[in-house]
């Protein structure tokens, strides 16, 4: 199941969250902006925006997951009820 980043929960201080996670990856994954533009369908202008700091939201963070091949899941212990 994925998650959108307003439900991913329960991340430690020392941890990184979901949107450092998301950056770091997409700086590795060798691929320019427009490249991952052009396979997620999320405009170079949005991606440009979030790796500069500004928040990516909803399905283009889920896009942008997927095509990194990131699997965001709940950490042991923690619960979602309720959201």
């Amino acid at each position: 199941m994925k998650l959108a980043q307003w439900e991913v929960l329960g991340y430690d201080c020392g941890m990184a969250t979901a949107s450092e996670t998301l950056r770091r990856e997409l700086g590795r994954c060798g691929q320019t902006r427009y490249a991952v533009s052009k396979a997620t369908g999320i405009p170079e202008s949005v991606l440009s925006r979030f790796t500069h700091g500004q928040p990516l939201r909803g399905a283009n963070f889920d896009k942008l997951a997927d095509y990194l091949g990131l699997v965001l899941t709940a950490k042991a212990g923690k619960t979602t009820k309720g959201r």
